[in-house]
């Protein structure tokens, strides 16, 4: 296992990450316990010493469950990171409430990286006026939590403006070789590395997207003289970023922990050649001319009066087509237009035909006709 250090007030940390987002489930949908601890434990026992969960992941099961694989002096070998649940957060008094109930949860008491979870500029602009800078300094010094940080979806802009806002130790991003400019992206990896902050990445697989086996792109990776899994030349494109930290992977199978292990062994900085990287730039393009909406995600669109969330509806779309995912895009377009951060519903059948997005839209899209296929693609 190899490791990095956020800064000098941080210890080592495992290159890889197990994230507890995607655990193996039973029949009835719970945590499959017994085989997620022996990966867990599995993963910790090879090097893994950054463990991250947040409140809502498995429908709020995620942090017990990592408090009772913990045990066993296992709580000891690793660092935790857990979330405060920002959409939740409606006081002060809240954001207390919601990490001493998470230390009961993990039985411990202290939490070694808890971030501000999902931040935008919404979200920011309600928690400022709360007081979660003061929230955080008195959890630090009180021994709550030890470092703190954020996780991110929104524009750069807004990514800057809420690096600069606290003496954060880390930020949580996006980050994969088809994510380049999205969200924070290079930009605001080089400006939190700049400003002395750790960036952990989450979805460097596009949560296991860009490991599948596609006609075309098979074809590409094959060109290479060291051959690799489409899963490890994933890892590989961001480990290769010396401002990575560490790198999230939420693992599903007890294969995917030996597997993913195994790769951490190799995952340095500045190790892919000059030939290696030009394969990424292949594979993109040829995954990119999948696009079936060229949508940009600028938002001029939004917001829709009707309720509709246009970008994710055509991101997610196309996430179905371009990675012969239809079932995985499914899932994620239930969960973000289903209401899961503002109780409210997102969907592409909300659609009125007011036709005020596509007056707005700067490249002229169809936005009507493509909300049209989305519903029926999702069924919703």
């Amino acid at each position: 296992m190899l490791y990095r250090k956020m800064n000098n007030k941080t210890p080592d940390l495992s290159i890889l990450g197990f994230g507890c987002m995607r655990l193996p489930v039973t029949a009835e949908g719970k945590i499959d316990e017994p085989h997620a601890t022996k990966m867990l434990r599995y993963a910790i026992d090879h090097g893994v010493n950054y463990v991250d969960t947040a409140w809502p992941y498995h429908n709020g099961e995620s942090e017990p469950f990592v408090g009772r694989a913990l045990a066993g002096g296992y709580r000891g070998k690793v660092h935790i990171a857990t979330k405060l649940p920002s959409w939740l957060i409606t006081s002060r008094k809240d954001m207390d409430k919601y990490l001493d109930e998470q230390l009961v949860r993990l039985k411990t008491d202290h939490i070694d990286f808890y971030l501000v979870h999902g931040l935008n500029a919404g979200f920011w602009e309600n928690l400022s006026g709360l007081g979660i800078t003061d929230f955080l300094n008195d959890a630090i010094a009180d021994g709550r939590i030890r470092h703190a940080g954020f996780s991110f979806h929104d524009n750069v802009t807004s990514f800057k403006k809420i690096v600069d806002a606290y003496d954060w130790t880390f930020a949580q991003i996006q980050y994969n070789f088809m994510d380049e400019h999205y969200q924070a992206g290079t930009e605001g990896l080089h400006y939190a590395a700049k400003k002395g902050l750790g960036v952990v990445v989450m979805e460097p697989i596009r949560g296991g997207l860009l490991g599948r086996d596609i006609a075309g792109v098979r074809e590409i990776w094959q060109k290479a003289k060291t051959p690799r899994s489409p899963a490890e030349w994933a890892l590989r494109w961001v480990w290769n970023h010396p401002e990575v930290t560490v790198v999230l992977s939420g693992m599903s199978e007890m294969e995917q922990v030996r597997q993913n292990v195994a790769l951490a062994e190799s995952g340095h900085a500045g190790s892919l050649t000059k030939a290696e990287l030009s394969l990424y730039g292949k594979v993109k393009k040829e995954l990119e001319q999948r696009v079936m909406i060229p949508c940009t995600n600028c938002g001029y669109c939004m917001p829709c009066p009707n309720g509709v969330n246009i970008p994710i509806c055509f991101e997610e779309f196309n996430k179905g087509n371009i990675y012969e995912a239809k079932e995985q895009a499914t899932q994620h377009y239930m969960m973000l237009c289903g209401g899961f951060f503002d109780n409210q519903p997102h969907f592409a059948s909300l659609c009125k035909e007011c036709g005020e997005c596509e007056e707005k839209c700067p490249q002229g899209l169809p936005i009507q006709s493509h909300l049209k296929k989305v519903a029926e693609y999702f069924g919703k």
